[in-house]
């Protein structure tokens, strides 16, 4: 009769790990160039560059670190203290005005808005074509 012992050693599983290549600052776009994936096991971290190319770096991203969710978004498309159009749709009611806005956003993001004419802050998402649409449920 012949006996086969097996060891088992434990070992961390490794995993993909998105890192920058370069620093890239705060505000700029990240391209695929930026990037790299290396072998890490590295709770927390995006694995797909696709998810991070063209978006936009909210922080500072420095080379070999990790990048996590969080750190990036969609390009801003209105910057603080930009005059936008308001709109406000609910039913058959549109209402159509100016506003400042309160913060930087990009497309999906929500933030606050200076009704122009009120004088009152909203909050309200921002649209594709850089206009902030203040809802019901969001106002």
């Amino acid at each position: 009769m012949r006996w086969v012992i097996l060891c088992l050693i434990p070992c961390p599983a490794l995993a993909d790990a998105l890192v920058t290549t370069r620093i890239v600052k705060a505000g700029q776009v990240i391209e695929a160039t930026d990037l790299t994936v290396v072998a890490a096991n590295i709770p927390g971290t995006v694995t797909d560059p696709t998810l991070v190319t063209g978006q936009e770096a909210r922080v500072a991203l420095y080379p070999g670190r990790p990048t996590r969710d969080g750190q990036f978004g969609p390009p801003t498309r209105i910057i603080r203290n930009q005059i936008v159009p308001l709109t406000y749709v609910a039913g058959t009611l549109v209402i159509l005005t100016e506003g400042r806005a309160l913060d930087r956003g990009g497309v999906g993001d929500v933030i606050p808005v200076l009704n122009l004419s009120s004088r009152n802050t909203v909050q309200g998402r921002v649209m594709p074509d850089g206009t902030v649409s203040v809802s019901p449920s969001e106002g």
